[in-house]
């Protein structure tokens, strides 16, 4: 093949690739990812996105925590179900109650897959109160019984980067002697560099007896700005698994962004010649579904996935974009399921119309769902007079939300408005499938809704965040408002849009009510699901 052949093959991603560089993604947005302050998914919610990353191309999605909830034991046991060709995995804690009752739930998949770990470091170790000797016992014993149950388990050493070289190389040899077929090395606080990921996981392929015969994993934490590179690098020193999350969700600072590390092999490939099995296309699709559920936005200028990612508006670039697209874009917005249109919509247009212009924005829709969503479209087209592609994004997302079963729910809100304070609130509102009638005052039209939901739903929260932000421009432009709650350490949030400030307002507090109810629910049997304790269940 001639040179210049070669070059276009990689870049339509085409070139012939051996089996040693391809690389194998982990996603763990519903694990990790939900692990984000007010991220809690429902049931429904986290079927939904496993099936799309199932679709995506995936190879392992880490389903969840199963010993945390009964909740979370539901979802993952009926995402391995469901799966079609993705790996099921479900993390366990390294003791035998954690580790069987992760069996339990995976074990219905076409390919399961049990993920056990332990805290490795000076700090970590201190936790349980083990020392170096008891701890290596306990990770031989515990993933000797994961591998009894289970041929596909991984071992991660919690916040290996800061662990000694030569403890880690001894308990890593210790997981692969004792079954473990995935080696993950996580960078559990964000802590490693570049070039240090990649000498790390060099050293362990060089140095640990069995490291050659195992597939290295990396996970990364985003505290210093740096998961992405750290991922790609630990690839260059062996790694042949990243572990990652949709829109770099996760604790703190998030995770790995598996649009990021994906993209980065495809577009550099020339000096990154690595390659994983995601169709790329599904990418912003489930970018936004991910946002939607989690109430997590994302950013404009997130690589990728943010609105800003393949737009112009400097006089220079867009000049430059109008000669040649490659003159300011390394990569093509159709590569990520974006496509450009030149469809206008508004209350004249029909269902074609609709299919077409979601279609370009990301969203497959089947015949039921257009429906549904068309009447919602007709009903904001009467409102106002052109409805742009953000008024749709929102539109997607307020339809997602009120098709869920939740147990609150808006029917009607009337507010009366005048000069002086209070203003008033009428409202209906469900819950558990009953209507409650109230009326209430406030300090404002806002607050007079808050009062009233709080009249029909007694609760103690505290509203740590009111956001507003217009989705379009124009007098007739839909508010997006995001509320963030607390209570008792755990956060919620909720979003939603509309034409009336006010009705945003409603909707987006009850839904952060929904998900915060959704949350209190999660309560673990034997320990919170952030309580990293090693009680020995054997």
């Amino acid at each position: 093949m001639a040179d210049k052949d070669v070059s276009q093959a990689v870049k339509n991603d085409t070139a012939p690739k051996a089996n040693k560089d391809r690389v194998l993604i982990f996603d763990t947005t519903l694990r990790d990812g939900e692990q984000s302050p007010g991220a809690t998914m429902t049931h429904h919610e986290k079927l939904e996105i496993a099936q799309l990353l199932d679709e995506m191309g995936v190879d392992i999605i880490e389903a969840g925590f199963p010993i945390a909830s009964e909740g979370d034991f539901a979802a993952v046991s009926e995402i391995a179900k469901q799966a079609d060709r993705a790996v099921i995995c479900g993390l366990a804690r390294a003791n035998f109650k954690d580790i069987d009752r992760c069996w339990e739930a995976v074990k219905h998949a076409k390919r399961p897959r049990i993920h056990t770990f332990i805290g490795t470091s000076p700090l970590h170790r201190d936790i349980p109160k083990l020392n170096k000797d008891e701890l290596a016992d306990r990770i031989h014993d515990t993933v000797t019984h994961a591998r009894n149950l289970c041929d596909n388990v991984q071992w991660s050493p919690m916040d290996a980067t800061r662990t000694e070289w030569d403890y880690l190389c001894r308990v890593v040899e210790i997981a692969i002697k004792a079954g473990a077929t995935t080696l993950n090395i996580p960078d559990t606080v964000g802590y490693t560099a570049p070039m240090e990921s990649a000498d790390l996981i060099r050293g362990l392929i060089e140095t640990v007896p069995g490291a050659d015969e195992v597939v290295f994993s990396t996970h990364c934490h985003n505290d210093l700005g740096m998961a992405t590179a750290n991922s790609l690098a630990a690839v260059a020193g062996g790694a042949r698994q990243i572990e990652c999350t949709i829109n770099g969700l996760g604790e703190r600072a998030g995770n790995t962004a598996l649009e990021e590390v994906v993209m980065a092999m495809r577009v550099r490939g020339d000096i990154m010649p690595y390659y994983t099995g995601i169709d790329t296309t599904k990418i912003m699709n489930i970018s936004r579904r991910v946002a939607t559920v989690s109430g997590f936005n994302v950013q404009f200028n997130k690589a990728i996935v943010g609105k800003n990612a393949f737009a112009h508006e400097s006089g220079i670039h867009q000049d430059g974009m109008l000669k040649n697209a490659e003159t300011f874009e390394i990569m093509r917005p159709e590569d990520v399921g974006l496509t450009e249109t030149n469809l206008v919509l508004g209350k004249h247009s029909g269902r074609a119309a609709l299919r077409a212009k979601l279609k370009d924005l990301g969203y497959e829709l089947a015949d039921n769902q257009l429906n549904d969503v068309f009447v919602r479209f007709k009903a904001l087209a009467d409102r106002k007079k052109e409805v742009f592609d953000d008024d749709l994004i929102a539109l997607m997302r307020d339809a997602s939300v009120e098709q869920s079963n939740d147990r609150l729910q808006i029917k009607f809100l009337r507010v009366i408005c005048g000069t002086e304070a209070p203003q008033s609130a009428d409202l209906t509102m469900s819950v558990d499938g009953v209507d409650h009638q109230v009326t209430a005052t406030g300090d404002g039209p806002v607050d007079a809704t808050f009062r009233a939901v709080k009249k029909v739903f007694p609760h103690d929260v505290d509203l740590q965040l009111y956001q507003v932000h217009a989705v379009t421009e124009g007098t007739d432009a839909q508010a997006t408002v995001s509320v963030r709650l607390e209570q008792d350490g755990r956060i919620s949030t909720g979003q939603a849009a509309d034409t009336d400030t006010v009705v945003a307002s409603a909707k987006a507090y009850v839904t952060a009510l929904n998900r915060l109810l959704v949350r209190l629910e999660k309560t673990a049997p034997d320990a919170d699901v952030k309580d990293i304790s090693y009680r020995d269940t054997a």
